[in-house]
């Protein structure tokens, strides 16, 4: 069981999804942290055109505006030389009322979140590996019972048949005989088919693209008891991998509100820039006189004027204190809608926990009775036998008889898995796994 459950987690490609979105979260944190850090650029340029100036407003829409400096001549000249500028730029938000740090603290919560659901996928998963291990060690011991109830029929059949040609039991016993066997031949093409829908289902779970040929499982689940069937969980309700993720959850979204509030308050920048700049063009000696110019490229690439900048900026959008109130309000609602999920699913497994003990008190129950049904069923089993051979019993006592064992030995397995899967749902119910594994 152990073995299987550890393949499952290795294996199963929704637990390796979890695992990918997990890291994929851990990087992004590590992205947001290095956001507060100011922006550092860097350019260089050559360019060739023409420097004609003209005195009069403009605005540079959305960077169609060309930047051309010179004098304003009195007639357009075509003039052209090579220009070239460097420019070193650092913009950096320095104060937003903690809006970076908020940001980071609200990936934090999503990783921690994302750890959380790791966490209970991978616990969902342990139990849906354990419930599928059960159903087909149960799977399989109904085959071994519809294989003994068939071998059992074909010998009596054969009994039946040799006594019917000597003339010491009716003919029609023969039809019976045939008919039980005809039956058990088609409860174990039934069983058989179960067994490779669980085999099939157990196979998914453990990861494997096709079945293997054959599962050969620890049969301790259908031979006898927990040791400690009734043991409590020492786990406390509020840790349950599945309750942790749902917290986890609210948690994300109460962060968010705390960020979203940072959206309304300005925003303190430093600002400096260091250019240099180089140019065919020389310096006009007055003004509407043309200008001097090399077209030489390599003599524009040498900076011969150099400029800085040192500022602080601020801006504030007034409007944003309204979009802000409505989706820090959204938010909120958000964490309500959480908050009621977790309640309704801390309800659940409450309920689920009283559940599994009444499980479980009635899979012991039936548990203790298997073995005294089984040797009554056999008793009188083989006494009908004895008595039809003896010509002292008819074929209906018999088939009443085979029927009974066959049903007691039915009985007998899936009484013991029942317990077992009784131990496995209140496991699943308090988050504490524990409780099943380690109770061989």
């Amino acid at each position: 069981m152990k073995e299987a459950i550890q393949v499952g987690m290795d294996n199963y490609p929704a637990i390796q999804a979890k695992k990918n979105q997990l890291n994929s979260s851990k990087s992004y944190l590590k992205e947001t942290r290095t956001e507060y850090l100011p922006d550092f650029n860097f350019s260089a340029q050559n360019s060739f055109g023409t420097i004609n100036g003209q005195n009069g407003p403009l605005i540079g829409y959305r960077g169609l505006a060309v930047s051309s400096s010179g004098p304003a001549l009195r007639e357009q000249s075509w003039n052209a030389a090579f220009g070239s500028l460097y420019l070193t730029n650092v913009n950096w938000d320095f104060f937003a009322f903690g809006r970076a740090s908020e940001r980071i603290k609200v990936q934090q919560r999503v990783v921690n979140r994302d750890e959380a659901d790791l966490g209970q996928q991978e616990f969902q998963h342990k139990v849906r590996v354990a419930a599928a291990y059960l159903n087909v060690l149960a799977a399989q011991r109904l085959v071994k019972v519809q294989q003994d109830n068939l071998s059992r029929t074909q010998e009596i059949r054969r009994v039946i048949v040799a006594r019917v040609k000597n003339g010491l039991n009716p003919g029609v016993d023969s039809s019976f005989a045939n008919t039980e066997v005809s039956n058990a031949k088609i409860q174990l093409t039934n069983a058989q088919q179960n067994e490779q829908e669980q085999v099939n289902q157990l196979s998914q779970y453990l990861g494997y693209s096709t079945p293997p040929a054959d599962f050969v499982l620890d049969n301790t689940f259908v031979v006898k008891n927990p040791v400690m069937p009734n043991a409590a969980s020492k786990q406390p309700q509020e840790n349950h991998p599945v309750l942790q993720f749902y917290k986890d959850r609210i948690q994300v979204s109460d962060e968010q509100v705390k960020y979203q509030k940072t959206f309304a308050l300005p925003t303190f920048s430093l600002v400096g820039t260091f250019q240099g700049r180089g140019s065919g063009f020389t310096l006009a000696p007055a003004i509407n006189t043309p200008v001097a110019y090399n077209t030489n490229y390599f003599d524009a690439l040498n900076p011969t004027r150099f400029n800085y900048l040192i500022g602080l900026a601020t801006s504030w959008n007034l409007s944003s204190l309204f979009r802000t109130k409505y989706q820090v309000q959204s938010q909120k609602y958000l964490s309500l809608q959480y908050k009621d999920e977790y309640n309704l699913v801390d309800q659940q497994l409450k309920n689920q926990q009283a559940l599994a003990e009444t499980r479980i008190g009635n899979a012991l129950k039936n548990a203790q009775e298997a073995p005294g049904q089984i040797k009554s069923a056999n008793d009188a089993y083989i006494q009908k036998v004895t008595l039809y051979k003896n010509g002292l019993a008819t074929i209906t006592d018999f088939q009443q008889a085979l029927y009974l064992l066959y049903r007691a030995e039915t009985n007998t397995y899936i009484a013991y898995n029942n317990v077992w899967q009784a131990l496995l749902f209140k496991a699943a119910s308090t988050g504490d796994f524990d409780l099943f594994i380690n109770n061989f």
